[in-house]
């Protein structure tokens, strides 16, 4: 065999390598992507929980007489703050 042969050879093998690392990063993209959806979703989730909670605090209070309503005003407040400060934690997380 040349010398060219061989290193011909070499630079194939390298290649086949370099191929078959190649792949391997396509795959973990793969699953990082998938990864990040899951973990978005999750967020989602999460948040629409807490909107929802926050709204039927809220309908509580609305219904409340005029004598009654304060009493539901600091469960609003506090779901209120617990949503708005997950909403602007979530945007920063997702943003990068």
């Amino acid at each position: 065999m040349s010398k060219k042969d061989a290193y011909k050879q070499k630079i194939e093998a390298e290649l086949e390598l370099a191929q078959a690392k190649l792949l391997e990063f396509k795959a973990r993209g793969k699953v990082y992507a998938a990864d990040v959806h899951i973990k978005y979703i999750e967020q989602v989730e999460e948040l629409e929980h807490m909107y929802d909670t926050t709204k039927e605090k809220l309908k509580k209070l609305d219904e409340a007489g005029e004598e009654k309503w304060e009493h539901f005003k600091d469960e609003v407040e506090s779901a209120w703050n617990t949503l708005s400060t997950a909403v602007k934690d979530a945007t920063a997380k997702f943003k990068k």
